[in-house]
């Protein structure tokens, strides 16, 4: 959390001795600050502002009541911090019988604390507050579900049935105040420096084709319903037409999709639009926007750009965490007459060998641990055969090796790899992307494995940014129907050098698609748009087959003279857990929604009344 100017001056003179100095500069400079947090209430401080400098102040705090002592003593607490209370004697306030996360009003005096009781722990610890009154606002109930407290650990199901409680974290407080401050920058940069719209859009909207899941609502006409939106995309593009040529929005999103780590059923994105726009111009914006409103290191511009081919190729996935090597090699070339060592594989022309080499590991991961993570991703993406060898620290291959590989062979991955003693080599074969997806994921588990052992791989202070670009514009539906599915979205342009394959070769058809990837988390997708409604209506119906009345008026809007245009949506959620290092989008939100996408604090989704479902036309058909 950002530290108050006035702290900030004092720590600066400080160093240089100068306690007089501190004093003047920490009077005059703290009073705008403090001022601006307690403007139009009583409050005269926060709890963890006041510095030696303030002593002999009468000052007002409100706050909670974090701990107590022998009723003399009182620890209150606010978002900013914390302060010590000293109680007089003959003060009868029954302040040893008050439970912990009462609401409080203190009114006293500023003192320096006694020699030698100073809590240097503190930035309150230099001074405390002589009690004149005390005030009991509310008190609260005794046995709450948890304390608050930094060091005391709760499970995440009581956090979030007590989402009012956990707020009160210090943890909590501190990522939501730099979301705030976060979108605040974000809103300055783009509509104050660079003339963005902020445009609300609906939220009820009607069921359009391709994409995610949309949530259904209900109308009081029978047979009648809105949906929510995905995203914001179709009004965007339609602002476009209308001549709004620089859009954002805050946008609320909704998919009717199981909640994950980086997702729930409703988020939070930063939508944004631009007329007469190329992919280079958005993402030139995106990094000067990045970079104006990060509240870390200083970043470096431009970000690297790779080809989905690339990172495919090297990491197994089209979001990469490059913080760390362990990178995929193609060794078909090497092994190009050994492919029957992989069981079971079908014959296909297409296939390749791929390797990874999983560098000094053969100590740290036993084959039970490695087995259990090769099958684990084996289960989970094409269940292709994978193969281990290990090089032991005495300079000798496992034996296995040796049944399956000549030594010729073995000598030339060795070469090729770089093999050094204490290696696992990982190898595996299968057509396209697909080795390279099973090696993907391994070396992400063997990263996650190795780190929980206390090894580090990631370098957890390091930020990298990268965009991946030249995706496909199509993928074969997983249905093995053999139709066509948009990659991104059916309203992304292609590529104008594969316009010529888009009738006879869609598969081949790169698209002007555009992902920005950190640390190995997605946290932002655009593209250009396809802004002629000749070709849209051509996309839609002929290749996706879909059904385009339900997006007449996008097709007629398009027809009305709209101009080239393309834009970016960033996650808001995902890059605020990577800035508050979170382990989970659900602590950078304040009232998330559970892994199965329920509320535990009100109990949504629930049930409604049989009125509501008469009113609603509904009826509840037995599971």
């Amino acid at each position: 959390m950002a530290r108050s100017m006035k702290s900030v001056c004092f720590n600066w003179l400080k160093n240089r001795n100068n306690l007089s100095a501190v004093n003047s500069c920490c009077k005059h400079n703290h009073r705008r600050y403090s001022s601006s947090l307690s403007s139009y209430i009583d409050r005269s401080h926060t709890c963890g502002e006041l510095r030696l400098c303030d002593v002999g102040e009468q000052v007002t705090l409100y706050g909670w009541v974090q701990y107590q002592r022998y009723g003399k003593f009182l620890l209150l607490r606010d978002w900013h911090g914390s302060i010590q209370i000293t109680i007089n004697d003959q003060d009868d306030n029954d302040v040893d019988k008050l439970p912990f996360e009462s609401v409080l009003e203190i009114k006293g005096k500023v003192i320096a604390r006694p020699k030698g009781q100073e809590n240097k722990k503190m930035p309150t610890g230099d001074i405390e507050v002589q009690v004149k009154n005390i005030n009991i606002l509310n008190q609260c109930k005794t046995n709450l579900p948890f304390e608050i407290r930094d060091f005391h650990k709760v499970k995440e199901s009581l956090r979030m049935e007590y989402r009012y409680l956990d707020i009160r974290q210090k943890m909590l407080q501190q990522n939501l105040r730099l979301r705030s401050q976060m979108v605040m920058k974000i809103r300055n940069f783009l509509c104050n420096k660079h003339g963005f719209v902020d445009v609300e859009t609906p939220t009820l909207f009607r069921k359009t084709p391709g994409g995610a899941q949309e949530f259904i609502v209900p109308t009081q006409k029978s047979g009648k319903f809105y949906t929510l939106p995905q995203s914001p995309q179709q009004f965007k593009q339609l602002l476009m037409v209308g001549g709004i040529d620089r859009y954002v929005q805050i946008a609320r999103c909704y998919r009717d999709e199981g909640a994950k780590p980086d997702r729930q059923p409703e988020f939070t994105q930063v939508d944004i639009e631009m007329s007469f726009v190329n992919q280079d111009n958005i993402m030139k914006l995106i990094e000067d926007l990045i970079v104006d409103c990060w509240p870390l290191q200083q970043l470096t511009t431009p970000f690297p750009r790779y080809t989905y081919h690339h990172v495919m190729s090297l990491y197994g996935v089209d979001k990469p965490d490059t913080r760390f090597e362990m990178t995929i090699k193609n060794v078909t070339d090497i092994l190009q007459d050994r492919v029957e060592i992989f069981k079971k594989l079908p014959s296909n022309n297409s296939n390749t060998i791929q390797a990874i080499k999983l560098s000094n590991t053969s100590s740290l991961l036993s084959n039970t641990e490695l087995k259990y993570i090769t099958e684990f991703c084996q289960e989970q993406s094409y269940k292709l055969p994978v193969l281990q060898f290990r090089y032991s620290k005495d300079g000798t291959w496992s034996s296995n090796i040796y049944k399956l590989i000549n030594n010729d062979s073995i000598q030339q991955l060795q070469t090729s790899l770089q093999v050094e003693t204490g290696d696992i080599i990982l190898l595996t074969c299968g057509s396209n992307y697909q080795p390279h997806t099973v090696l993907g994921k391994i070396r992400l588990m063997i990263a996650d494995k190795l780190e929980s052992k206390g090894i580090p791989v990631r370098e957890k202070d390091k930020f990298n940014f990268l965009w991946v670009y030249e995706f496909p514009l199509f993928l074969p539906k997983e249905d093995g129907s053999g139709d066509l599915e948009s990659a991104h979205h059916p309203f992304t342009a292609l590529d104008p050098r594969d316009k010529h394959l888009l009738s006879t070769q869609p598969l081949q058809v790169r698209s002007e698609h555009y992902d920005l990837v950190l640390n190995g988390n997605e946290i932002g997708g655009g593209s250009i748009r396809i802004h002629q409604a000749d070709l849209q209506k051509c996309i839609l119906h002929d290749i996706l087959k879909e059904d385009t009345s339900q997006l007449n008026h996008l097709l007629e809007a398009l027809d009305s003279g709209c101009p080239p245009h393309g834009g970016i949506a960033l996650g808001l959620d995902r890059l605020m857990a990577v800035v508050c290092n979170a382990s989970s989008i659900r602590d950078v939100i304040a009232f998330p929604k559970s892994g199965e996408g329920k509320d535990l604090m009100s109990g949504a989704p629930s049930k409604i009344s049989q009125e509501d479902l008469d009113l609603y036309h509904i009826t509840i058909k037995d599971s």
